[in-house]
């Protein structure tokens, strides 16, 4: 099993920047590859970025290409998402997930955080 947590999420102006981190717990979390998503009210979730679970690989959604950046830190069993030049239409709930490769889309992961709401205001 392992748990997620996200944090760092809030209310941001637009052209500002956050860094989201997902906290995992378990045993074998440093073995997964980890991702974020986001979903905005009435939309699906939609992919952001993936990270291996060595941190040597990355896929970005076009998106947020340029603007989001994955990392992780095994010490620490944690993940961020590092985002710059915040668009109103950034605005959604962000999930973290678990998945054992570099999935893309939301069935190709086994464990989801509970969110973290990141709001930009125009």
């Amino acid at each position: 099993q392992v748990q997620l947590v996200e944090s760092g999420g809030g209310l941001v102006q637009a052209g500002g920047s956050l860094r989201l981190s997902c906290a995992a717990s378990g045993r074998t979390a440093r073995n997964y590859a980890m991702g974020w998503f986001r979903q905005a009210p009435g939309k699906e979730r939609e992919f952001l970025a993936v990270i291996s679970w060595s941190g040597s690989s990355t896929l970005y959604a076009d998106s947020v290409k340029g603007r989001f950046t994955i990392s992780r830190d095994n010490a620490k069993n944690t993940v961020y998402l590092q985002m710059y030049s915040l668009k109103p239409e950034d605005t959604a709930v962000y999930y973290c997930a678990a998945s054992r490769g570099l999935a893309t889309i939301p069935s190709g992961f086994d464990y989801w955080g509970q969110g973290t709401q990141v709001t930009v205001s125009s």
